[in-house]
């Protein structure tokens, strides 16, 4: 049985989390993490899947404001091992209603083209055109809450 968690800056879960975004969304990719981008990651809501059996770490995702009125979606990442078992849509769903409850009315993200299709059964729209980022095209996807 897999648990939805928040997960605080700083801990030793929040580096678990880093270690797990990098595994599946930037070594793949050829990409690096830059610690860089760490101080601005104080501010958002981190969020984990742990597996109850064993306190694993399955998946995980980051909250970040852009507003009053609209939060983003970031870094949904799940272990490969753990890829089709309803983990991201959990994380998603969970993040959905978070930010719901904590005053936000939209949620926007940039999709890779090969998750499209899983956003888009989640509630999210396109929005503009696809975009470029480090060689790799994206969607603007948005989703009311």
């Amino acid at each position: 049985m897999k648990k939805i968690i928040d997960v605080d800056f700083g801990t030793s879960r929040y580096d678990e989390l880093v270690e797990l975004r990098y595994k599946v969304l930037l070594e793949p990719l050829g990409l690096k993490f830059l610690d860089s981008f760490r101080d601005k990651e104080v501010s958002y809501l981190h969020v984990g899947c742990v597996e109850s059996l064993d306190d694993r770490l399955v998946g995980g995702l980051i909250l970040a404001p852009v507003n009053e009125s609209e939060i983003r979606l970031m870094q949904v990442a799940v272990d490969t091992v753990y890829q089709g078992e309803g983990v991201g849509r959990m994380l998603v769903e969970y993040a959905s209603k978070r930010a719901h409850d904590a005053g936000y009315t939209k949620m926007v993200m940039h999709a890779m083209l090969s998750v499209v299709a899983f956003y888009e059964k989640l509630g999210f729209k396109q929005e503009g055109d696809l975009f470029e980022e480090q060689g790799i095209t994206f969607a603007k996807m948005v989703k009311d809450i």
